[in-house]
């Protein structure tokens, strides 16, 4: 059963191949000359439609090309609109963010495959299309004023012969009523001999004049017989094969033309494919946990989370010191905030810092103190690293460069005709300084680095500490006498005390600069000391003589105890080592008097009672202590 099923699909397969062997056999024996000899005007009407239909395809092209290209413009600025800004570029170390740039670059590198696409339309399709349609209407042109040439010959020449037969036909009649007349004057005895002669010859000549009309009738009769032949078998069957070829040019062309746009967009695909496949590469990239883990890098501070608030028994405390009891909620908005991700709108601390002016030697680019002291223990760790990382990479740098220098100079040194030895002594000479810089910034940052790391970590960070600060209340005295709990938010400014504690710190340091205080030592303060001088360094560190450094301290002294009255106290969290001139150490627990709240900056101004020197005064850090400000 299964061999009769295959012999009859065989013989099925054979029939239709030889069904379609036939078929294009009688196709190419089909001619227009042959088979539509008389349809002249359609083949015209066919043939102008066909290369119509041309050159509405190459409109059909322009309008895409138009539209790929549009397409291609409006991707790149799509890409370019969303390109990370310069103060995004700090995010770039998450997957997410970077998946989303690779993106973009795929997408970006479609927007170059879709103008690969419409220039390759353009020069190749487009261009052959215009090309083959103006040559095909041009031989269209040329076929059908052949066409009319042959049509208008043979149309002269039917002419010639009716013209032939009609002449033929009067010249018979003519002989025909001669010899009609001729033979009545032979039969009419009245007339005379004469007259019979003269009918007859006119008879004679009539005859002759129809012979000759009938000779000159089947002569013009052969010649459109043969023109005739020749006509609808050589000449206009040649006419209309040359509009066959011209058409089938077309149809062919027009199958070339739409493989190729075809095979245009197929050139790309494997390329927009590779582009698909980056584009889920770069969102498989994305991993929330590594992600997460940055974030931790980042914003960690290194502190842990605030011991419990202790609790204040009213009836067993001082009356007189309840109101030192109260947090406040103003001091939140100056607790430093450093290492988060608010950080960077901080702004440089203003007042009596400015005094002094600025050292902008010991700040980075980006506002922060050269030794990242006002950061976080773990952020400041990190950025030291990042920072000797980046100093490393580049006295490698500089140092090959220098490697290469000398060595030029030993070849030019040993061949004088390949250059001058002095011309690379110069370079020679900027290397090794700038190499030696180099070295000295990664060793001052190597100090730094080690000094940060013996810092032990805090017991409460300054965002806890913030907290711990609103959750108490500030007293603000009014007019009439009367004390109202306030719960001010971030921005407030600070109260009447804080306000005059500044003005005063502001008149007592300028006094200091006028000349009662000699302590600068020819160097300018920097924002990380907040003052140029401290009573850590006041005695025996000004360059005038003992009396007036004496009269200074004095009158330094003095101004500080009327003027200068405390705002607030503070607690230490942990120790902190002074560093810097203006800042004084201080170690853990231990309570001072703060006499200037931060400002912005990080550094608090608080002062000590010092039982050898009186007072000890100076900038502490504001993350290292724990504030209450009175009401």
């Amino acid at each position: 059963m299964l061999a009769l099923l295959a012999s009859g699909s065989s013989r099925s397969s054979s029939n239709n191949k030889l069904a379609e062997s036939e078929n294009s056999a009688q196709n190419s024996n089909m001619s227009w000359g042959i088979e539509l000899w008389d349809q002249n005007e359609n083949l015209a009407i066919h043939t102008n439609r066909g290369i119509d239909a041309l050159d509405k395809f190459a409109n059909f092209l322009r309008d895409r090309v138009a539209i790929e290209t549009e397409y291609a413009g409006k991707l790149r600025r799509l890409v370019k609109n969303y390109q990370p800004k310069k103060k995004e570029e700090e995010d770039n170390e998450f997957t997410s963010v970077q998946a989303f740039r690779n993106l973009l670059k795929e997408v970006g590198d479609l927007a170059g495959q879709r103008e690969v696409v419409s220039e390759s339309l353009q020069l190749q399709i487009i261009a052959g299309v215009t090309l083959l349609s103006k040559t095909l209407r041009e031989d269209r042109k040329k076929c059908l004023s052949d066409g009319a040439t042959l049509q208008q010959n043979l149309t002269t020449q039917l002419s010639s012969l009716d013209r032939a037969k009609r002449n033929y036909e009067k010249a018979y009649r003519d002989s025909e009523k001669a010899v009609d007349s001729y033979k009545r004057a032979d039969m009419d005895l009245n007339l005379s001999r004469a007259e019979v002669e003269r009918y007859k010859n006119v008879m004679t000549a009539k005859i002759q004049q129809s012979d000759d009309a009938k000779n000159e009738y089947a002569n013009q009769l052969q010649k459109t017989n043969n023109l005739q032949q020749q006509h609808f078998s050589i000449l206009l069957p040649a006419v209309l094969s040359r509009l066959q070829e011209l058409d089938e040019k077309r149809t062919r062309g027009f199958r070339e033309f739409i493989v190729g746009a075809a095979d245009v967009e197929s050139s790309v695909a494997p390329i927009i494919a590779r582009c698909m496949e980056g584009i889920v590469k770069a969102g498989e990239s994305i991993n929330e946990k590594e992600d997460t883990f940055k974030v931790i890098e980042r914003y960690q501070s290194g502190f842990t989370p605030p011991r419990d608030i202790p609790f204040e028994d009213l009836s067993k405390c001082d009356p007189d010191s309840v109101q030192d009891s109260h947090y406040s909620n103003s001091t939140s908005n100056h607790l430093t905030i450093r290492g988060t991700m608010s950080a960077n709108k901080l702004k440089k601390r203003v007042g009596i810092f400015n005094i002094f002016g600025s050292n902008k030697n010991s700040l980075t680019a980006d506002g922060q103190k050269e030794d990242f002291s006002d950061l976080p223990p773990n952020q400041r760790r990190k950025k030291l690293q990042a920072k000797i990382a980046e100093l490393t990479q580049n006295i490698a740098q500089e140092t090959k460069a220098r490697d290469g220098l000398m060595k030029m100079k030993i070849v030019y040194e040993a061949n004088s005709s390949l250059g001058n030895p002095m011309t690379v002594e110069g370079q020679l000479n900027e290397s090794e300084h700038k190499l030696e810089k180099l070295k000295v910034d990664l060793k001052k940052y190597q100090g730094f680095l080690e000094k940060a790391s013996q810092v032990p970590t805090a017991t409460s960070s300054p965002q806890a500490t913030r907290n711990q600060l609103q959750n108490g209340h500030r007293t603000s005295r009014h007019s009439n006498g009367s004390a109202d709990d306030h719960h001010d938010d971030g921005d407030d400014q600070p109260d009447d005390a804080g306000s005059l504690s500044r003005s005063d710190s502001e008149d007592n340091v300028a006094q200091i600069q006028n000349g009662h205080n000699n302590n600068n030592n020819g160097s300018s303060a920097s924002p990380e000391s907040g003052l140029g001088t401290s009573h850590t360094s006041l005695p025996g560190s000004g360059q005038g003589s003992a009396n007036e450094n004496a009269i200074g301290e004095d009158t330094y002294y003095e101004t500080e105890v009327e003027t200068l009255n405390p705002v607030g106290k503070c607690r230490a969290l942990y120790p902190f080592e002074a560093s810097s001139e203006g800042s004084i150490p201080m170690s853990e627990g231990e309570e001072l008097q703060v006499i200037e709240i931060d400002q912005g900056d990080g550094w608090t101004r608080v002062r000590r009672e010092n039982n050898s020197n009186g007072w000890d005064e100076g900038f502490v850090p504001t993350s290292y202590i724990e504030c209450t400000l009175y009401a």
